[in-house]
C-alpha cells in the first residue's frame, strides 16, 4: 500500500487492492536472483522472464515505467560507460552529454555504490518521461534503453514506448493493469504461507 501511495503523491495513477493474498513467508534470494529482470538482461531474456510470469510485452514496458522515480547504483549502469559489451568504447546508444556526466560521477576506480536518478529531469514525478529520455537515449539502464534502441525492439517494445511517449494517459492505465497482474502471480492458496496484517513484512 505504501508503493501505491508513493506513486499517488508523485503524480501516478492509483488503484485498489485486493485484501486477503496468502503470501510466503521465506524469501528465496537465490530464485529471485534467476527469475527476475536483470539491469544487464538482453531484451529477449527480459521478455521471456515476463512471459514465463504470465505477463505480457505490454506489462514488459509498462512495468519499465516504474523507472521513473527511483535511483540506481553506478555499479548497475557503469557497464555502459567504458567497456560496453567487451567493444573498448561506450554504449553508442546513450546520450553523450549523459554520458559525460555519468563518467564523472562513476570514475571506473569508484566503488559503485554512488547513485544516479533513473529518470534524467523528471526524477521526482511519477509520469511518461522516462519514455521521452529513451527516445533521447538517456535511459540510465541497459534495460532501459533497449526497450526502443534495441534491433529486436523494432518488431516488438519500441511500438509500445512510442505510444506511452504520446499518450501519458494510456501509460498509466496500462502501469494499473500491470500492477494488478503482477499482484496476482503464483498466490498461495489453502495453508500455504499467510495472510500478512502489514504487506512490508511477515506476521510476528
Amino acid at each position: 500500500m505504501a508503493l501505491i501511495y508513493d506513486i499517488w503523491q508523485s503524480g501516478g495513477p492509483s488503484w485498489s487492492v485486493l485484501l486477503g493474498r496468502r503470501d510466503g513467508i521465506i524469501s528465496n534470494g537465490s530464485l529471485a536472483n534467476v527469475v527476475l529482470p536483470s539491469p544487464f538482461d538482453p531484451l529477449d531474456t527480459i521478455v521471456s522472464k515476463f512471459t514465463n510470469a504470465g505477463l505480457n510485452l505490454s506489462d514488459v514496458v509498462s512495468l519499465s515505467g516504474a523507472h521513473t522515480i527511483g535511483r540506481a547504483r553506478c555499479a548497475l549502469f557503469s557497464n555502459r560507460l567504458f567497456n560496453f559489451s567487451g567493444t573498448g568504447s561506450p554504449d553508442s546508444t546513450l546520450d553523450t552529454t549523459m554520458l559525460t556526466d555519468l563518467q564523472n560521477l562513476c570514475p571506473q576506480t569508484a566503488d559503485g555504490n554512488t547513485t544516479a536518478v533513473l529518470d534524467r529531469n523528471s526524477s521526482d514525478l511519477f509520469d511518461n518521461h522516462y519514455y521521452k529520455n529513451l527516445l533521447n537515449g538517456k535511459g540510465l539502464l541497459s534495460s532501459d534503453q533497449i526497450l526502443f534502441s534495441s534491433d529486436e525492439a523494432n518488431s516488438t517494445t519500441k511500438p509500445v514506448v512510442q505510444s506511452y511517449i504520446d499518450n501519458s494517459t494510456l501509460f498509466f492505465s496500462d502501469f494499473v493493469k500491470s500492477m494488478i497482474r503482477m499482484g496476482n502471480i503464483n498466490p498461495k492458496t489453502g495453508s500455504d504461507g499467510e495472510i500478512r496484517k502489514n504487506c512490508r513484512v511477515i506476521n510476528s
